[in-house]
């Protein structure tokens, strides 16, 4: 059962700001556009100073998958606003700070919100909670969220909006505590490893292969290894895309079939695409077989 907590004010121009805020987003079915929860909160001097919560009519399908997940369906968001309404109070929290998320999902999941309901992008500096974590502590199995509050004995109610984003603010917390590296710090990599992708070569096996890739940077050594073979390194999966390569360094273990890509990529599948996709040792496989 969703929780029913009431948004808070919007921090004022006379209140010190956050030094970042965390925003995780749930979502109704397979369209990223389709927000029925979102979760804020603000974070300063290590210590959460404000929190927002509301659950979101996202004038959408609600699958029985994403059901499952989060346990919202249409019944709790009747009589909900829209992205719409909220999204003033959403781009005040938000725009002009550093937002951090668990993934990608949240940010693109915002991004379809404001071209689906119209309203303005919402600018802001995203800092990648699992790839921090992934530097912080880079021998743990997995570094999905619920698998980090457990290893940090963090409290945690997994596919809540609010718990997750304030569950993803507190491991940015104690590894800035456990790494001594700053929020700059953290900031800085990451704009680093933005990353060109390699030119694809000229020839090769997987000449004219688009290939997306799940959990590993476009100039990391799996994606040099698929462009030297042939194919162009592609940043996400789109139409165009004609193959989803599952890398050994995506964070999510097990649980890949949940990442966005993946999921993008399933869609695509059955709308009719041909679009493969493969692990990262079954494309090694391939390149030597052929």
């Amino acid at each position: 059962m969703p929780s029913e907590t009431a948004p808070s004010v919007v921090p004022t121009a006379d209140d010190p700001p956050p030094d970042f805020v965390v925003v995780d987003v749930e979502t109704a079915c397979p369209r990223v556009s389709s927000i029925c929860q979102i979760g804020i909160v603000g974070f300063r001097g290590g210590a959460e100073v404000f929190s927002y919560e509301m659950l979101v009519d996202p004038h959408d399908a609600f699958s029985p998958f994403n059901i499952r997940i989060h346990g919202i369906s249409a019944d709790h968001v009747a009589g909900k606003p829209s992205f719409a309404h909220i999204h003033p109070t959403v781009d005040a929290h938000l725009s002009g700070r550093i937002t951090v998320a668990h993934s990608n999902f949240d940010k693109g999941a915002l991004a379809a919100a404001c071209r689906v309901h119209d309203r303005t992008p919402i600018r802001t500096t995203w800092l990648d909670s699992v790839r921090v974590a992934q530097r912080a502590w880079p021998d743990l199995p997995s570094h999905r969220l619920n698998v980090l509050t457990k290893y940090l004995g963090i409290r945690h109610k997994h596919h809540d909006a609010l718990s997750d984003a304030r569950a993803a603010g507190l491991v940015v917390v104690r590894a800035i505590e456990h790494t001594g590296i700053d929020l700059a710090g953290w900031l800085a990599p990451f704009a680093a490893r933005g990353g060109t992708a390699p030119k694809a070569a000229k020839d090769g096996p997987l000449k004219g292969e688009r290939i997306a890739i799940l959990g590993g940077p476009r100039d990391g050594p799996l994606a040099r290894q698929l462009a030297g073979a042939g194919a162009r390194v592609l940043s996400s999966v789109g139409l165009t895309t004609t193959m989803l390569v599952v890398s050994n360094e995506q964070p999510y273990g097990r649980f890949y079939h949940a990442a966005p890509a993946y999921r993008r990529a399933e869609e695509l599948r059955r709308a009719g695409s041909s679009l493969a996709i493969l692990t990262e040792a079954e494309i090694a496989h391939r390149l030597e077989t052929r």
